[in-house]
């Protein structure tokens, strides 16, 4: 059987679009995996969300600035991260909670307690417990980490369901530097308002005391305020970050060069 010279160059053509559609489906997929690996590993962490993307730090009607060791550098988070040691973690054999003072000081001595102050700040239609201006009972508020609206009631078990999240988590900040700190100084970190965000309970706990390159916020809106505020926290207290830490970071900060750190009072 003979084949015509026509329908052999029909034949071949279609190969080369053959060939050519596999070439587009192959980079097309290294593409895709070269953004996975770089900048789109927590953007793939969980679905955006519709939620804020920033979240309170401090309100001159009623709170009072705490002393932080150093100033928050004004300007880009991105330059003030590049001032950062970076480092290794230490050991964390000898973290204990005390080492930040007792849990929820009247660090400002504003008259109210840390978590209480807090959640004032955070919560929208505050109802305070009878003849008290800050046992906060209940309120409600889009939380920013799931871009969720949540109720918060106290009480033994509901009020497990917002907890005040430290930012940069104390025991990361132990391994980076906190050791080094004076009481007093630690005792500003673990109530600074810059470094504490009510937030969803079971996001905190997923969190525990992870950095920026093992834990990010579901809500991608608020990563880069929220990467933003460790970076200021960390720069306050001289604390490092870890050469992962760093990276994610970047990562973050690459769709937001603009951003700037954040301070509080």
């Amino acid at each position: 059987m003979t084949v015509s010279w026509s329908a052999y160059r029909r034949a071949r053509r279609r190969s080369r679009q053959a060939w050519a559609l596999l070439v587009t489906a192959a980079v097309s997929i290294l593409a895709a995996l070269f953004w996975f690996f770089t900048a789109g590993q927590f953007a793939a962490a969980g679905p955006a969300t519709e939620g804020p993307t920033e979240a309170p730090v401090f309100d001159p009607a009623w709170m009072k600035p705490v002393q932080e060791p150093n100033p928050v550098p004004a300007g880009s988070a991105l330059a003030a991260l590049d001032g950062l040691a970076v480092k290794g973690r230490a050991p964390s054999t000898d973290y204990s909670r005390d080492a930040f003072g007792q849990a929820w000081l009247d660090v400002d001595r504003n008259g109210c307690d840390t978590r209480n102050d807090i959640l004032r700040r955070d919560l929208a239609d505050v109802v305070f417990s009878e003849g008290s201006s800050c046992k906060v009972t209940s309120g409600h508020f889009r939380e920013p980490y799931t871009g969720q609206d949540i109720d918060f009631r106290r009480g033994s078990d509901s009020s497990r369901a917002v907890q005040i999240d430290h930012v940069v988590a104390l025991g990361d900040a132990w391994q980076k530097g906190a050791q080094r700190l004076a009481p007093k100084e630690r005792q500003s970190l673990a109530n600074d308002p810059l470094n504490l965000i009510a937030a969803d309970g079971a996001a905190n706990q997923q969190k525990s005391a992870g950095d920026a390159a093992t834990w990010l916020p579901k809500n991608t809106a608020i990563r880069c305020h929220y990467v933003a505020r460790q970076i200021s926290v960390k720069a306050a207290y001289g604390l490092w970050v870890t050469a992962a830490e760093k990276d994610a970071m970047k990562r973050v900060l690459a769709s937001c060069p603009q951003q700037q750190t954040i301070t509080a009072g």
